[in-house]
Protein backbone atom coordinates (compact mmCIF):
# COMPACT_ATOMS: atom_id res chain seq x y z
CA UNK A 1 0.00 0.00 0.00
CA UNK A 2 1.56 3.14 -0.93
CA UNK A 3 0.67 6.13 1.50
CA UNK A 4 1.57 9.59 1.66
CA UNK A 5 1.69 11.67 5.26
CA UNK A 6 0.91 15.64 4.26
CA UNK A 7 1.69 18.01 7.16
CA UNK A 8 -0.11 21.33 6.36
CA UNK A 9 1.79 24.47 7.65
CA UNK A 10 3.19 23.31 11.23
CA UNK A 11 5.23 26.35 11.23
CA UNK A 12 6.65 28.81 14.22
CA UNK A 13 3.84 31.43 13.11
CA UNK A 14 0.79 29.18 13.49
CA UNK A 15 2.26 27.67 16.75
CA UNK A 16 4.10 30.10 18.86
CA UNK A 17 3.96 33.17 16.44
CA UNK A 18 1.94 36.34 14.92
CA UNK A 19 -0.68 33.67 14.10
CA UNK A 20 -0.26 31.06 17.19
CA UNK A 21 -3.36 29.86 19.09
CA UNK A 22 -3.45 27.98 22.41
CA UNK A 23 -3.42 24.07 21.75
CA UNK A 24 -1.36 24.70 18.50
CA UNK A 25 2.11 23.41 20.61
CA UNK A 26 0.21 20.33 21.73
CA UNK A 27 -0.12 18.97 18.11
CA UNK A 28 3.98 18.69 17.94
CA UNK A 29 4.44 15.35 19.79
CA UNK A 30 1.51 13.44 17.96
CA UNK A 31 2.49 14.86 14.30
CA UNK A 32 6.57 14.31 14.92
CA UNK A 33 6.01 10.83 15.98
CA UNK A 34 3.59 10.62 12.83
CA UNK A 35 6.39 11.58 10.91
CA UNK A 36 8.53 9.31 12.57
CA UNK A 37 6.11 6.55 11.93
CA UNK A 38 5.55 6.93 8.51
CA UNK A 39 9.67 7.74 7.68
CA UNK A 40 9.67 4.24 9.91
CA UNK A 41 7.40 2.28 7.17
CA UNK A 42 9.05 4.01 4.13
CA UNK A 43 6.38 6.32 2.93
CA UNK A 44 6.19 9.53 1.25
CA UNK A 45 5.90 12.91 3.68
CA UNK A 46 5.14 16.27 2.10
CA UNK A 47 5.33 19.03 4.09
CA UNK A 48 3.35 22.39 3.00
CA UNK A 49 4.65 25.65 3.94
CA UNK A 50 2.71 28.91 3.91
CA UNK A 51 5.55 31.43 2.34
CA UNK A 52 5.11 35.27 2.00
CA UNK A 53 7.26 37.84 0.75
CA UNK A 54 7.42 41.24 1.42
CA UNK A 55 3.85 42.43 -0.47
CA UNK A 56 1.60 40.36 1.68
CA UNK A 57 -0.08 43.06 3.02
CA UNK A 58 -1.04 44.72 -0.38
CA UNK A 59 -2.37 40.89 -1.72
CA UNK A 60 -5.69 39.95 -0.94
CA UNK A 61 -5.40 37.57 1.44
CA UNK A 62 -3.09 40.04 3.29
CA UNK A 63 -6.06 42.54 3.20
CA UNK A 64 -8.55 40.20 4.59
CA UNK A 65 -6.19 38.88 7.47
CA UNK A 66 -3.74 41.71 7.81
CA UNK A 67 -1.49 40.28 9.87
CA UNK A 68 2.00 39.29 8.73
CA UNK A 69 3.02 36.01 9.40
CA UNK A 70 5.62 32.98 7.94
CA UNK A 71 7.91 36.00 5.56
CA UNK A 72 10.06 33.75 3.79
CA UNK A 73 13.16 32.98 5.71
CA UNK A 74 11.91 34.09 8.83
CA UNK A 75 11.96 32.43 12.54
CA UNK A 76 8.43 31.98 12.06
CA UNK A 77 8.22 30.96 8.95
CA UNK A 78 10.68 27.48 9.89
CA UNK A 79 8.78 24.58 11.11
CA UNK A 80 8.19 24.21 14.42
CA UNK A 81 9.54 22.35 17.50
CA UNK A 82 10.10 18.65 17.18
CA UNK A 83 8.40 18.58 13.78
CA UNK A 84 10.59 20.90 12.48
CA UNK A 85 13.77 18.59 13.65
CA UNK A 86 12.43 15.49 12.24
CA UNK A 87 12.03 17.39 9.01
CA UNK A 88 15.11 17.57 7.95
CA UNK A 89 15.15 15.44 4.84
CA UNK A 90 11.14 15.36 3.77
CA UNK A 91 10.15 17.37 0.89
CA UNK A 92 8.76 20.68 1.54
CA UNK A 93 6.58 23.12 -0.63
CA UNK A 94 6.04 26.03 -0.34
CA UNK A 95 2.46 28.06 -1.05
CA UNK A 96 1.11 31.59 -0.77
CA UNK A 97 -2.31 31.05 -0.99
CA UNK A 98 -4.19 28.39 1.71
CA UNK A 99 -4.43 24.91 -0.83
CA UNK A 100 -1.02 24.18 -2.55
CA UNK A 101 -1.90 24.10 -6.41
CA UNK A 102 2.04 22.46 -6.59
CA UNK A 103 1.04 19.78 -4.06
CA UNK A 104 -2.05 18.71 -5.65
CA UNK A 105 -0.26 18.99 -9.09
CA UNK A 106 3.00 16.52 -7.46
CA UNK A 107 0.39 13.92 -6.40
CA UNK A 108 -1.22 13.83 -9.71
CA UNK A 109 1.62 12.99 -11.42
CA UNK A 110 1.36 8.89 -12.40
CA UNK A 111 4.33 8.08 -9.93
CA UNK A 112 2.50 9.42 -7.08
CA UNK A 113 -0.34 7.59 -7.26
CA UNK A 114 -0.95 6.88 -3.46
CA UNK A 115 -3.72 4.12 -1.67
CA UNK A 116 -3.70 6.40 1.31
CA UNK A 117 -3.16 10.14 2.12
CA UNK A 118 -3.37 11.62 5.66
CA UNK A 119 -3.01 15.38 6.83
CA UNK A 120 -2.15 16.73 9.72
CA UNK A 121 -1.44 20.36 10.71
CA UNK A 122 -2.56 24.11 11.04
CA UNK A 123 -5.89 25.64 10.16
CA UNK A 124 -7.94 22.95 9.93
CA UNK A 125 -10.91 25.42 8.29
CA UNK A 126 -8.50 26.83 6.16
CA UNK A 127 -5.27 25.06 5.08
CA UNK A 128 -5.79 21.78 6.25
CA UNK A 129 -9.47 21.80 4.20
CA UNK A 130 -8.34 23.52 0.92
CA UNK A 131 -5.40 21.09 0.85
CA UNK A 132 -7.38 17.90 1.47
CA UNK A 133 -10.11 18.88 -1.58
CA UNK A 134 -7.24 19.53 -3.99
CA UNK A 135 -5.40 16.57 -2.65
CA UNK A 136 -9.20 14.10 -3.26
CA UNK A 137 -9.29 16.05 -6.24
CA UNK A 138 -6.33 15.13 -7.94
CA UNK A 139 -6.62 11.83 -6.37
CA UNK A 140 -9.88 10.87 -6.43
CA UNK A 141 -9.52 6.96 -5.29
CA UNK A 142 -7.54 7.61 -2.28
CA UNK A 143 -8.53 7.72 0.94
CA UNK A 144 -7.97 10.66 3.00
CA UNK A 145 -7.99 10.66 6.17
CA UNK A 146 -7.77 13.58 8.72
CA UNK A 147 -6.22 12.97 12.36
CA UNK A 148 -8.54 15.13 14.58
CA UNK A 149 -5.51 14.71 17.15
CA UNK A 150 -3.21 16.32 14.58
CA UNK A 151 -5.22 18.89 13.52
CA UNK A 152 -5.99 22.61 15.08
CA UNK A 153 -7.52 25.73 14.58
CA UNK A 154 -7.47 29.14 16.65
CA UNK A 155 -11.20 28.94 16.82
CA UNK A 156 -12.63 25.19 18.06
CA UNK A 157 -16.17 25.72 16.76
CA UNK A 158 -14.81 26.37 13.26
CA UNK A 159 -12.38 23.25 13.71
CA UNK A 160 -15.28 21.28 14.85
CA UNK A 161 -17.44 22.29 11.94
CA UNK A 162 -14.51 21.58 9.44
CA UNK A 163 -14.44 18.15 10.34
CA UNK A 164 -17.64 17.81 10.02
CA UNK A 165 -17.75 19.12 6.28
CA UNK A 166 -14.73 17.25 5.50
CA UNK A 167 -16.47 14.23 7.08
CA UNK A 168 -19.61 14.95 4.91
CA UNK A 169 -17.33 15.18 1.61
CA UNK A 170 -15.95 11.82 2.22
CA UNK A 171 -13.09 12.14 3.55
CA UNK A 172 -11.98 9.71 6.86
CA UNK A 173 -11.71 11.64 9.98
CA UNK A 174 -10.36 9.34 12.95
CA UNK A 175 -9.88 10.03 16.38
CA UNK A 176 -13.08 12.45 17.25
Amino acid sequence: MKKLLVVVDYQNDFVSGSLGFEGAELLDERIAAKVEAYRAEGHDIIYTMDTHGPAYLEMQEGKKLPVVHCQNGTEGWKLYGKTGEVCKDAMTIGKHTFGSFDLAMLVLHKDYNYDEIEICGVVTNICVMANAVLLKTAQPEAEIIIDALCVGSNDKSLNDKALDVLESMQFTVINR
